[in-house]
C-alpha cells in the first residue's frame, strides 16, 4: 500500500511543496503503520518489517526502495527498544540510499536519518555522526533536485538539535562552509527566479546548528549576519513571509548562541526591523507564518538585551497577548462530517456516541501555548520591568490553569507564576498579598484535578517556587491544610500506582515489552514524587522550624520513603526530605533523630550512588547546622565517609557526585562539629590527599571555603614542614579554576586568588610552586585574575 505512488516528473524540482494528501493510500498506510508500531510494541511489529525490507530495498521499481525507506521512518517511536539493538544494521542499509540514482529514494533516505536522529537520540549520533553529516552534506549538493536537498537540510537540523556539542562542533567548518555557499546561491536564486525552498531550509539548518554549537558559532556571525539582515528588511511580499519569518528565527537564535558582547551592535538596528509592521501601524494578520516566530524572537532578544529590552515591551506585548487569548475553534459534527476532515492534522476529535462528537481546532493553540510561554519569558528575565504587566498577565494565566484543551497552555500558565510575583514585589507588600490570594485558591484546586501527569509536575513546581518567592507565612491555615491535603493525596497515590506495578511484574503476561510500559510509568512518578519533595523544601526552607508541627501530619509518608524495601529513588527522595529538615530546622530537628540517624548511617554506604549522594549530603548538614548534640553522631559517620571516598571505584563517573558530596561532609563535621574527633589533625591529613575535586560546584564552596580557612589560619597539617606543601596547595587552587568548579568572582574564589598572590609575593617560595601548576592550571589561574579585574572595575 505504500508504494501506491504516482509517477510526477516534476516533484523533485518544484519549489512550491503541498503537504501530504492525507486521503492517499501511501500517506494512510504509514501512519497505519505507526499507529501499529506505537499498539502493539516492537516484539510484534519488527520481525514483520524486517522480513519485508530486504527484498523491497533491493527491489528495481523506486517506489518500492521508497517505501521501505518511509517504514523505517514510521515505525521508529514504536519499535524503539528493539530497533536501537539492530541500528547498526539499519543505518548500514539506509546510508546506501543516499546516494540512489532516484531522487525521491534519497529524499526517502534522508526522512529515514532525520526521524532516527529524533527517535534514539543522542545514541545516534554519537554513533553514525562520521557517516550521517558527510552522507547528509554531500545531498546538500544535489542542486538538480532541490526537493531533495532542502530534504537533507532538514535531516540536518533534527541531527544537529540532539547531537552532543562537542561532536557537532568537529564537523563545524565543514557544515557552514557547505551552507553559506548555499545560502548565498540560493539567494541570488530568489532573486533572480524567486525560487525560495532550498533557502527557507537552509537558513533553517543554520539556526539550528547555532543553537547547539552555541559560542563556537561566532566565526561565522559576521559574514551571515548581512545577508540574514537583508532578507529580514526585504523579504516583505506575502509569498515571502514564511521565509522571512525562518529568517527572524534564525538570527535570534544566533544571537543567544554568540552571546550579547557580539550581538549587541547588531540587536537594535533588528528589534527595530522586527518591530517596523507593529510601529507603522500595518498589523500582521492573524494567519500571517511570520508572527509564531516574531513572537518567539522577541523573546530570545529579551534574553539577550535584559533590561534593555524594556523599552520595546509596549509593543511587542500587543500581538504576544492577542495570541495568547486566542480562543479555541470548537464544533459539534456527525460522524459523516468527521470522514471529511479526519485526516486533518490540525483537528482532534472527542466521540459523544450517538453520532455525535465534539471536534477541537487545534491549529492556533501551539501559537497559543508559544504565546503563554514567551509571557513567562519576558516575566522571568525582567522582573521588576514587566511589573506594569504583571496584574494583566496574572489574571490571563490563572483561569488558563483550566484550559483543557492544550496542555501546554496549562504548563506555561503554572509556569508564569512564581516569576509574576517575583515582577510584583516592587509594588510593595500589600498588592503582593493580593495577587497572591487571587492565585492560590485556583492553583490548589488545580493541582486536585489535573489529569495530565507532565502538568501535574509543572503544577507542583510552581507551588513550590510560589512559596519560595513569598517567604514564610504566605500561606494562611487554610491553605496549609489544603497543602498538607495535595502532599497526603499525591504520596498515597504514587504508593498505590507503585504496588500496582509490583504486582503487574509478578503477573503472567509480564514481558520486556510489559516492563517497558512500567519503567515509563515509575519515571513519571518518581518525577512527580520529587516535585512534592520540592513543596516540603520550599516550606521548611522558607519557615523554618515553624513548619515541623504541620509535618508531623504528613511525615509518616516520608518514613515508609525510608524502608529499605522501597526502590531507589524513594529512598534517595525520602533522605532528601530528612536533609530538609536537619539543614533548616537545626537543633529542633532532635525530635526525629531516631528516624533520621540510622537511615544516614546505613545509605551513606548504600550501593546506589544517588542514595549515598543524598545521605552523604545529610551527613554534612548534620555537622553544619544540627548543632553539639549530634557531636558523637558526626563521629561515628566519618569512618562510613572515608570509606566511601577511599573505595578504588569512588571517582568513577557515575559515583563521583557521591563522592563529593561525601568529601564536602567531611568539611563541614571538621569545620562546624569536631569536637568528638579524637584525631582531628590525622583526618585533615587525609582530607587534604582528597583534593582537587572538580564536579560539584555548590559542595566545592565548602570544601574550598574550609581549606581557604586552614590556609589562612597556617594550619601546620595543610601548609606542611617549611610550607613544603604550599606548591600542591597552588596546584590544586589552579585546578578548581581549570575544571571552573569555583567561580573567580564568587567569595571562595577571590580568596583563593588572594593566596596565590601571597604565594607568588615571595619570590622564593614561588620559584617552588612555579613549575607544578600545567601549562592549562596556569592559564585558568590568569584568566580568574582578569575575570577578577573585571568585575572590580565593572
Amino acid at each position: 500500500m505504500m508504494t501506491d505512488l504516482e509517477e510526477d516528473d516534476d516533484w523533485s524540482t518544484t519549489d512550491a511543496v503541498d503537504d501530504d494528501d492525507h486521503s492517499d493510500n501511501n500517506v494512510i498506510a504509514e501512519s497505519s503503520l505507526d499507529r501499529l508500531a506505537c499498539g502493539l510494541g516492537g516484539k510484534v511489529v519488527l520481525p514483520h518489517v524486517m522480513n519485508a525490507l530486504p527484498a523491497m530495498l533491493g527491489h528495481a521499481e523506486w517506489k518500492h526502495r521508497f517505501a521501505a525507506l518511509m517504514a523505517i521512518s514510521a515505525i521508529g517511536e514504536g519499535c524503539h527498544k528493539q530497533m536501537e539493538a539492530i541500528l547498526d544494521e539499519v543505518m548500514s542499509g539506509v546510508l546506501n540510499f543516499l546516494r540512489d540514482p532516484h531522487p525521491r529514494v534519497r529524499y526517502a533516505a534522508c526522512n529515514a536519518i532525520g526521524q532516527m536522529s529524533t527517535d534514539f537520540a543522542p545514541t545516534f549520533e554519537k554513533k553514525f555522526h562520521n557517516q550521517v553529516i558527510p552522507g547528509l552534506l554531500s545531498l546538500l549538493d544535489d542542486v538538480d533536485n532541490p526537493r531533495v536537498q532542502a530534504h537533507a537540510g532538514a535531516a540536518l537540523v533534527n541531527f544537529s538539535e540532539d547531537c552532543p556539542k562537542n561532536i557537532l562542533t568537529r564537523y563545524l567548518d565543514g557544515i557552514m562552509a557547505k551552507l553559506e555557499t548555499i545560502l548565498n546561491s540560493k539567494f541570488k536564486e530568489l532573486v533572480e527566479k524567486g525560487n525560495k525552498l532550498v533557502l527557507e531550509q537552509v537558513v533553517t539548518t543554520i539556526a539550528s546548528v547555532a543553537d547547539t554549537c552555541g559560542a563556537e558559532f561566532v566565526a561565522y556571525y559576521d559574514r551571515l549576519m548581512p545577508c540574514l539582515k537583508f532578507i529580514i528588511q526585504n523579504a516583505n511580499s506575502d509569498e515571502l513571509r514564511m521565509l522571512r519569518g525562518k529568517t527572524i528565527e534564525c538570527v535570534s537564535l544566533i544571537g543567544l548562541a554568540v552571546g550579547r558582547e557580539k550581538f549587541i551592535s547588531d540587536a537594535g538596528e533588528i528589534m527595530d526591523t522586527l518591530l517596523v509592521n507593529h510601529t507603522e501601524g500595518a498589523e500582521l494578520s492573524d494567519d500571517d507564518p511570520q508572527t509564531s516566530y516574531l513572537i518567539t524572537a522577541w523573546a530570545r532578544m529579551c534574553k539577550i538585551l535584559g533590561k534593555q529590552f524594556e523599552p520595546y515591551l509596549p509593543v511587542v506585548m500587543g500581538p504576544v497577548m492577542r495570541t495568547a487569548t486566542m480562543k479555541p475553534v470548537v464544533a459539534m459534527l456527525d460522524n459523516d462530517e468527521v470522514e471529511d476532515i479526519e485526516g486533518d492534522v490540525d483537528w482532534s476529535f472527542i466521540n459523544l456516541g450517538e453520532q455525535q462528537n465534539y471536534a477541537i481546532r487545534t491549529a492556533g493553540m501551539d501559537d497559543k501555548a508559544s504565546a503563554c510561554e514567551m509571557l513567562v519569558c519576558y516575566a522571568r528575565e525582567l522582573t521588576e520591568g514587566f511589573a506594569e504587566y504583571a496584574e494583566e498577565v496574572v489574571r490571563l494565566m490563572v483561569p488558563m490553569l483550566k484550559f483543557y484543551f492544550h496542555d501546554g497552555v496549562r504548563t506555561a500558565a503554572a509556569e508564569s507564576l512564581p516569576y509574576l510575583l517575583d515582577c510584583a514585589k516592587i509594588k510593595g507588600p500589600q498588592y503582593l498579598e493580593g495577587m497572591w490570594l487571587y492565585i492560590c485558591p485556583e492553583l490548589l484546586k488545580v493541582i486536585n484535578t489535573e489529569p495530565e501527569p507532565e502538568v501535574q509536575m509543572e503544577l507542583l513546581n510552581s507551588l513550590a517556587k510560589c512559596i519560595e518567592t513569598l517567604g514564610p507565612n504566605c500561606l494562611n491555615g487554610e491553605a496549609m491544610k489544603q497543602v498538607l491535603e495535595i502532599i497526603n493525596k499525591y504520596v498515597l497515590e504514587h504508593f498505590e500506582r507503585a504496588d500496582k506495578r509490583l504486582a503487574a511484574r509478578n503477573e503472567e503476561d509480564y514481558d520486556d515489552g510489559v516492563e517497558e510500559e512500567l519503567a515509563e510509568q515509575d519515571d513519571t512518578d518518581v518525577y512527580i514524587l520529587s516535585k512534592i519533595v520540592d513543596i516540603t523544601h520550599a516550606l521548611f526552607q522558607t519557615n523554618k522550624a515553624l513548619f515541623l508541627p504541620a509535618f508531623e501530619q504528613v511525615a509518616p509518608h516520608f518514613v515508609k520513603l525510608l524502608d529499605p524495601s522501597r526502590p531507589v529513588a524513594e529512598r534517595q527522595w525520602g533522605v532528601c526530605v530528612f536533609d530538609d529538615l536537619i539543614e533548616f530546622c537545626g537543633p529542633a530537628c532532635a525530635p526525629y533523630q531516631q528516624i533520621f540517624t540510622p537511615a544516614l548511617l546505613q545509605y551513606v554506604v548504600d550501593k546506589s550512588p544517588e542514595v549515598r549522594q543524598a545521605a552523604a549530603d545529610g551527613c554534612g548538614v548534620l555537622g553544619q547546622f544540627a548543632g553539639e548534640q549530634f557531636a558523637v553522631t558526626c563521629a561515628q559517620i566519618i569512618p562510613l565517609l572515608v570509606q566511601v571516598i577511599n573505595d578504588p571505584k569512588s571517582h568513577e563517573i557515575e559515583n563521583i557526585n557521591a563522592t563529593e558530596n561525601a568529601i564536602s561532609a567531611v568539611s563541614k563535621v571538621l569545620k562546624y562539629n569536631p569536637s568528638a574527633l579524637t584525631n582531628v589533625d590525622e583526618l585533615i591529613g587525609v582530607w587534604l590527599s582528597w583534593l582537587p575535586i572538580s564536579e560539584d560546584p555548590e559542595q566545592a564552596n565548602h570544601i574550598y571555603g574550609y581549606l581557604c580557612d586552614l590556609i589562612e589560619g597556617n594550619h601546620p597539617v595543610i601548609l606542611g614542614a617549611n610550607n613544603c606543601n604550599l606548591p600542591r596547595l597552588v596546584s590544586i587552587i589552579a585546578e578548581a579554576f581549570c575544571t571552573k568548579v569555583i567561580e573567580a568572582q564568587s567569595a571562595t574564589g577571590t580568596r583563593m586568588l588572594t593566596i596565590v598572590k601571597q604565594v607568588e609575593s615571595n619570590p622564593d617560595v614561588m620559584q617552588a610552586c612555579a613549575s607544578t601548576p600545567s601549562p592549562e592550571q596556569q592559564q585558568a589561574l590568569q584568566e580568574a585574575y582578569q575575570e577578577l579585574a573585571t568585575v572590580a572595575t565593572a
